[in-house]
């Protein structure tokens, strides 16, 4: 008899065993930096962006060159200050001067809506390709069966996994989910 309970003994501890075993969550990682630096949609987004910027760079630059050479003919207009057309000069100065300062604002103004016209439009451009990318991601890891996913990235400034040994990569696995070749290399910046 005593036998036997040490066989169920036995027993069930191998079968509890086997149960933490499997009750242990998989866990696998992806690199969404190097996802994002190969699928399409991004690439054309951030196109999309570095064009609005520099359309809006543009004419801030232009806004600037008037402005300075407006500054330059007041500079100009100083140097003929003399006793005989102070009032006159001094008037004009005055007039070129608020001028200036309209600019100024106005510059200022554009750079502002110009940076918020650019973080509206990321928005709108990333809004579904983050929804794809974390669809994606979700049938990954439900195919793997794994509980949890960290982005080794560090486009945040920092990641959120601070060490790592193992773990599944599921990087290629998501990019086949986006349609795009697993080995893809992103192409390199001018």
């Amino acid at each position: 008899m005593r036998k036997l309970i040490n066989v169920f003994f036995v027993a069930a501890g191998l079968l509890f065993t086997a149960n933490v075993a499997n009750a242990q969550q998989k866990i696998g990682h992806l690199n969404s930096e190097a996802i994002f630096a190969v699928m399409p949609e991004a690439k054309a987004a951030q196109s999309t962006l570095e064009t609005l910027a520099k359309t809006k760079q543009d004419e801030i630059t232009k806004m600037q060159t008037e402005y300075q050479t407006k500054y330059e003919a007041a500079i100009a207009k100083q140097k003929t200050l003399s006793e005989a057309n102070k009032d006159v000069v001094t008037k004009e100065l005055q007039t070129m001067g608020e001028e200036l300062q309209g600019m100024e604002k106005r510059i200022n103004d554009a750079r502002a809506k110009a940076q918020q016209d650019v973080a509206t439009k990321q928005g709108e451009l990333f809004v579904p390709i983050n929804q794809k990318f974390e669809t994606a991601v979700k049938s990954v890891a439900k195919e793997k069966g794994l509980a949890y996913v960290f982005d080794i990235a560090s486009q945040q400034g920092a990641n959120n996994l601070l060490y790592s040994e193992g773990g599944d990569d599921v990087t290629a696995a998501v990019k086949t989910k986006l349609g795009i070749s697993a080995s893809a290399v992103p192409t390199p910046k001018k």
